[in-house]
Parts: structure tokens; C-alpha cells; sequence
């Protein structure tokens, strides 16, 4: 794959993560009875940095989560099947009935992935509302899902790849497209 441009550096993804903790806050009058999930593997920083941000906001605690999503997928094939899926353990300490639960992913495409998030989040309760943050929302959707917090939408062609990059995973902060 050849880079093609860098879309978020280190200032940005810190300046988008403050505008979606505000957002987050405004959109739900506080933060009561919200929970933030962060979708494994990227939206889990991710989740964790809009906690961090929205607690010193709010100077409250804000229950969170991680969401594992690998059972709940469309697109296992039988080649996957034979290669036994790796399971991360979903981790969500907080009761979700009845709350406002923020999904939290890094990059929204076709939705076939919050789709299966919110099938495997109804497998741990009944929320009275699921919202979506992305950190990046590059279009081309196959389901009619839509991001209510997005951190900057960039226009793609299918022939590109929108990679994310964060301290806690890859040790440094990017976003980027590259041409396939």
C-alpha cells in the first residue's frame, strides 16, 4: 500500500477527542446514566481518552466498558470458521439497562461492525438508547447506520484504507490513507 495522505496527527486526534467529550456532554445534558464501550481493538483508547476528557469536564466518574465483537460478525467465511476466531475478553462492569451507552470505534466504514456491536452489547442488557462516537467516519456504508459523534469525515474511494494509529497500541498517534 502506498501513503497517500496523513489526515489526523497527534494535535488533531487530541483537539477531535475534546470536541466529541463536549459533544458527548451537551448532546446527553450531563452524564448521567452514561456509559462509554469502546469497540475492541482501537476504540477502547479511544473510549478510555473521551472518559479521562469528559471527567475532568465534568468531574465526575463515567462508568465504561470493552466490547469484543468477533462471534458477532457477518463476514466470518468458512476459511475463518476452520482458523478458530480469536476471542478478546468484552469487559463491561457497569449495568446498561436503562442507560444512554456511547459506542466508541476509530474508524466508521460500512457499519457492519457497530452492527454487530449492537448485537453483542443487547446480549448484556437493554439500553434505553445506543449512540455511536468514531473517531473517523470515511463513508461507503452498507447498512443504514450513521455516527452521532465524528471526530473529522473523510471522503474515500474503495480503493483506499484509512489506518489508525494510537499511543497505547502502536506508540504513536495518526491517522492516514493509503492507496491500495
Amino acid at each position: 500500500m502506498n501513503p497517500k495522505a496523513t489526515v489526523l496527527d497527534e494535535a488533531a486526534i487530541r483537539r477531535a477527542l475534546t470536541r466529541i467529550s463536549h459533544e458527548i456532554i451537551e448532546k446527553n445534558k450531563g452524564i448521567d446514566d452514561v456509559v462509554l464501550v469502546g469497540i475492541k481493538t482501537r476504540g477502547v483508547p479511544i473510549a478510555q481518552r473521551l472518559k479521562d476528557k469528559i471527567q475532568e469536564i465534568e468531574g465526575k466518574d463515567l462508568p465504561d466498558g470493552e466490547l469484543d465483537i468477533t462471534l458477532y460478525r457477518d463476514d466470518l467465511t468458512p476459511q475463518h470458521e476452520k482458523a478458530e476466531p480469536e476471542l478478546k475478553a468484552t469487559n463491561i462492569s457497569a449495568d446498561i439497562d436503562g442507560k444512554k451507552v456511547i459506542l466508541v470505534d476509530d474508524v466508521l466504514y460500512t457499519g457492519r461492525t457497530v452492527r454487530a456491536a449492537m448485537d453483542a452489547l443487547i446480549d448484556h442488557g437493554r439500553p434505553d438508547q445506543i449512540q455511536l462516537a468514531v473517531l473517523v467516519d470515511r463513508g461507503h456504508r452498507e447498512l443504514p447506520i450513521r455516527a452521532d459523534f465524528v471526530g473529522k469525515n473523510v471522503p474515500t474511494s474503495q480503493n483506499e484504507v484509512v489506518t489508525v494509529h494510537l499511543d497505547e497500541i502502536d506508540e504513536y498517534d495518526e491517522v492516514k490513507i493509503y492507496e491500495k
